[in-house]
């Protein structure tokens, strides 16, 4: 079951790149990635820290730091598992009024 582990970090990963870039992440590929993440537990391939430890290294391969330097050392508690905290960096709101 090394394939389920192997294709939920390239999934990490491109999700994680992508959003380092400031592209978006269409919530389908969220989803899956947390579906398949919620599997490999319930098939007993994987623990949840497991696939946390692993999660933490595709984002800080991503980013260049960890999950807890950006969400808190207490991120698990706001981002239950199997919950991916892919966040979006924000819009530019530009004026389109002299208000």
């Amino acid at each position: 079951m090394q394939a389920l582990l192997d294709e939920l970090a390239q999934r990490w990963q491109a999700m994680f790149e992508a959003l380092a870039r400031g592209e978006d992440l269409p919530p389908g590929r969220r989803l899956r990635a947390e579906g398949m993440a919620e599997a490999a537990v319930i098939a007993g391939i994987a623990s949840a820290a497991e696939l946390d430890r692993a999660m933490d290294d595709c984002y800080n391969a991503a980013f260049g730091r960890r999950l807890a330097a950006d969400f808190g050392a207490d991120w698990r508690q706001f981002h239950r598992f199997p919950e991916i905290p892919a966040v979006t960096r924000r819009a530019p709101v530009v004026p389109t009024t002299a208000d």
